[in-house]
């Protein structure tokens, strides 16, 4: 799976003052800190560790290191109170967000065992290990003077919260670090009329860091001529391994299906893609109209393999789509289908490539006599968000020149669909189906989403903090 650990650094601040001052103080603050670069590490981070800087030169000599290093973030962690001319060196240099860590070692000093100690140089040394929250105003202060880019976890040293927030974090780092070295290919053209589909590229390379690759039907038909028999054999053992192959299904078909997926795993390779967009239409009869109505299984197989491909060449559906796959949420292209008010359920499917990581049950291949709104006839996939936490995301270019994210967490819930050879399924929000169906609208998102399993909502927000853009929450 494309989600590679990122490249955090992590350094604590101090006082130097205190050290001779205070026997033990500085061995037993590096073994905090000891113990935060372990807990980072094992949450699949590369750490940069730069130590424990309490004087304005290691500051500086700390920010050089991680631009060198091109670390993606910073972890600061305040190990006890420390002058702010020890961090603002380090934010000028690096350029990169700041995650700020207020962790006391304990929940609660006992007050008891510590009042019991006598010695107030002693006591001193004693709160000096505990008092992280002194310097966080001051560089809060200093940060926000400055116009540098910080966050804050606030807790103790193995609360299970602050660990929550901190790999919440870890992981949004690592999807902005995918994000901007992504290639996202765009394949076709888009469906003409959906005006809300249309998007401009540039905002999105502003905003995500991405490459966004055009590509030519002519080089699939190109791949496409050059598969073997031998290579269509192991794609339909390919189909039979992960789809419920319907009996229905012509063998021609499979087979057309087998060599248009073959043809879109070597384009995929050699544009080295991580993500694909796409539509097109072509006349009756033409090669490209043949590639355009059997790409759905191929392109199935792609998002199952962390390619998420949409369709209708929504382009900002398959960033959402590949945010949704790199936080390990799946992420399926999906729209509005119908409201169930008896049950009070939305029900989103789609016709086209779907995500099987989060299906409920076997992921069938169906023949489908024709694709409604589309030309042609081929194979299909059919489907159902399995039940549980989701979370519906949308990446939104809204009006002056913004760029956004639309959220909304709910639950995939048991209980009838629409078995038409399309991902379909049923979800309940916090908000009545009414309700949720007018704020998610009103918010202005194109009409396609990416729904993906779980509450990833929060970590989510953390990206869009880590983008500098808006994050709107309808549930």
């Amino acid at each position: 799976m494309e989600r590679p650990g990122a490249k955090i650094g992590l350094f604590g601040i101090g006082l130097d003052t205190y050290w001779p001052q205070f026997a033990g103080l500085r061995d037993r603050l590096l073994g905090y800190q000891g113990y935060i670069a372990e807990r980072l590490s094992g949450l699949g981070a590369e750490v940069v560790d730069l130590g424990l800087v309490d004087d304005p030169d290691k500051a500086r000599a700390a920010g050089q290191r991680c631009s060198r290093e091109g670390v993606e973030a910073i972890f600061l962690y305040i190990s006890t109170y420390a002058l702010s001319h020890t961090v603002l060196p380090i934010a000028q240099r690096a350029k990169v967000p700041i995650i700020v860590l207020n962790l006391q070692p304990v929940p609660a000093i006992d007050y008891a065992a510590f009042n019991a100690l006598g010695d107030r140089g002693i006591m001193t040394g004693e709160w000096l290990a505990h008092c992280q929250a002194c310097c966080v105003p001051e560089i809060a202060n200093v940060f926000n003077s400055c116009g540098i880019d910080y966050h804050l976890v606030t807790g103790w040293l193995k609360e299970e919260y602050a660990w929550e927030q901190i790999s919440s974090w870890v992981q949004a780092v690592s999807v902005r670090a995918v994000l901007r070295d992504a290639r996202i290919g765009i394949l076709g053209h888009y469906y003409a009329g959906m005006l809300d589909v249309y998007t401009d590229l540039t905002r999105l390379a502003e905003v995500f860091g991405s490459h966004f690759e055009l590509l030519e039907m002519d080089l699939v038909k190109k791949l496409r001529d050059a598969v073997s028999g031998t290579q269509v054999d192991a794609k339909l053992a390919q189909f039979r391994a992960e789809f419920a192959v319907s009996p229905e299904c012509e063998k021609a078909e499979l087979e057309r299906a087998a060599q248009t997926s073959c043809a879109l795993d070597r384009l995929a390779s050699e544009k080295r893609l991580g993500a694909l967009a796409y539509y097109y239409e072509g006349l009756d009869g033409n090669a490209h109209e043949n590639i355009v109505t059997s790409v759905i299984a191929g392109n199935t197989l792609l998002t199952a393999h962390h390619v998420p491909v949409a369709g209708e060449c929504e382009v900002k559906n398959v960033v959402a789509m590949k945010i949704m796959d790199t936080f390990g949420a799946g992420g399926s292209f999906s729209e509005f289908y119908v409201i169930d008010y008896e049950d009070d359920v939305v029900l989103w499917g789609h016709d086209g490539p779907a995500h099987p990581a989060i299906a409920e049950g076997a992921v069938a291949l169906v023949p489908l006599p024709v694709y409604h709104g589309k030309p042609g006839k081929g194979l299909s996939i059919q489907m159902s968000v399995r039940s549980g936490p989701v979370t519906l995301l949308s990446v939104v270019q809204g009006p002056g020149g913004s760029t956004f994210f639309l959220l909304a967490e709910g639950e995939a819930v048991p209980g009838p669909t629409l078995q038409i050879g399309n991902t379909n399924s049923r979800y309940r929000f916090p908000l009545s189906a009414r309700e949720f169906t007018d704020k998610w609208s009103k918010a202005g998102p194109a009409h396609h989403c990416a729904i993906g399993v779980g509450k990833v909502a929060g970590r989510i927000e953390k990206l869009a903090r880590l983008l500098g853009i808006e994050c709107r929450r309808v549930c």
